[in-house]
């Protein structure tokens, strides 16, 4: 979550191979984009494109080739993506500058910004409402924009952190409050939080939701949290790397990755329920957007250098890029 200006460098393939494990998956290429700045959030959009956050700007990557397509400019800070694919716009939460870029899907160009909470950080689509909504960090709370209106129509104070949020898409969202091990449970109608699940685990910060299963998958310190979304009951925690920052869903193959900044992504089986791959990725790999459409799991990383004890490894210039996962 560090943040630089960048230059816009043409994307190469490498190739890599590594073992396959019990998952069938493997890390099969990587897109190079090797430019510098840190990053955040990854993103598959409806139009078949990898949107990276980096730094400054959010770099536009072919989906199959990795090929450089466009870039966003001027989102200082950006931490995440969404889509409204029924207006054919994009959004960008630039935590630094506290506020949403709303571009073109179809053309990249930048049509407005619009004044969030401070330091947005993830950002979804919320499809029952049909609203765009920050996690505001620093301000802990919650900005729902109105896509139509182009302005935030409601804030929703929280009493932690947010992380990442998600929506069982029949009126209510779900939000890892990450200071309080906690997950809250916010009436996306009437703009309320309705109740808090601990998790019973520290640090939660992915988290993804399967709607017909209605389990929550949330990603904590070496630890998943597998919870009923529905009441809040634990239904088992399993284990997962270090540094976990991103959790990503397969729907149509009913798997879960949580993506570990230790260097693995970790596969967990929906049913019967547990761990069965932990695949080697890359130290930094620490994010994830998994594409259900052609079952790969996507992870911006780059080579690091060796870091003293209580600091963030620095990026080593030039190995920027996109890891893909892939049968």
């Amino acid at each position: 979550m560090k943040y630089s200006l960048l230059a816009i460098l043409p994307c190469l393939i490498v190739q890599v191979a590594t073992a396959q494990g019990g998952s069938g998956f493997t890390l099969s290429k990587t897109f190079k984009i090797g430019s510098p700045g840190g990053w955040d959030y990854i993103a598959v959009g409806p139009d078949k494109k990898l949107y990276v956050s980096h730094g400054t700007q959010v770099n536009i990557l072919d989906e199959k080739t990795g090929d450089s397509v466009g870039v966003i400019p001027g989102t200082t800070g950006v931490h995440g993506i969404a889509f409204d694919e029924a207006h054919g716009k994009g959004y960008t939460s630039n935590g630094r500058l506290n506020n949403v870029t709303v571009f073109d899907l179809k053309t990249g160009a930048i049509l407005t910004q619009i004044a969030a909470g401070q330091n947005p950080d993830a950002i979804m689509y919320e499809p029952y409402t049909k609203t765009i909504i920050t996690c505001n960090g620093r301000s802990h709370d919650l900005s729902v924009i109105d896509p139509v209106k182009g302005q935030v129509v409601a804030t929703i104070a929280l009493d932690g952190k947010p992380e990442t949020a998600v929506s069982d898409e029949h009126g209510k969202i779900y939000v890892n409050i990450e200071d309080k091990g906690k997950i809250s449970v916010v009436d996306i109608r009437k703009n309320t939080v309705l109740t808090s699940y601990p998790l019973e685990a520290e640090g939660p910060t992915g988290l993804v939701i399967d709607g017909k299963s209605h389990r929550l998958f949330a990603g904590c310190d070496k630890t998943l949290v597998v919870m009923d979304a529905t009441n809040g009951s634990i239904i088992n925690k399993l284990p997962i790397g270090d540094g976990c920052d991103g959790v990503g869903i397969d729907t149509n193959l009913g798997l879960v990755f949580a993506s570990c900044g230790e260097g693995k992504v970790t596969v967990v089986r929906e049913l019967p329920l547990g761990v069965i791959d932990n695949i080697p990725t890359k130290r930094s790999a620490r994010t994830c957007a998994v594409d259900s459409r052609t079952h790969e799991v996507f992870l911006p990383a780059a080579d690091t250098e060796p870091a003293a004890a209580g600091e963030r490894p620095k990026m080593i210039p030039g190995t920027f890029g996109v890891l893909v996962v892939s049968k």
